[in-house]
């Protein structure tokens, strides 16, 4: 857990990855605040549509109803899916690059033994 706290802070330390954060938040704020005053639901249903839409996931439970809706939600995917997986690509490989650095150290340290 502390070594995923550690890994976020050091993502978040990097001015693009900082910003790709930003806009992430940004897209799904945005989701969630339409949805919540177009289709009256609750901002945790709102939310929850707005990250299910956008991670192509899409259980089907929650379907815009109005016409304003259902416009908003297929721009909201055509701009939204390539932020969220850009940031969830960006995060996966800097994971991996912090990873193979870790195993890297660990095993200059077994050589110097």
């Amino acid at each position: 857990m502390f070594f995923l706290i550690r890994h976020i802070i050091d993502f978040l330390r990097i001015k693009t990855y900082r910003n790709l954060t930003i806009a992430t938040f940004t897209v799904l704020l945005n989701g969630t605040i339409i949805y919540h005053f177009v289709e009256h639901w609750k901002w945790l249903d709102s939310l929850y549509f707005s990250v299910m839409t956008l991670t192509t996931v899409g259980y089907g439970d929650l379907v815009p109803q109005t016409a304003f809706g259902k416009i908003f939600t297929m721009v909201y995917v055509l701009t939204g899916i390539g932020i969220i997986f850009g940031f969830i690509n960006s995060f996966y490989q800097h994971r991996a690059l912090k990873m193979k650095e870790v195993a890297e150290k660990r095993s200059k340290n077994n050589l110097k033994k």
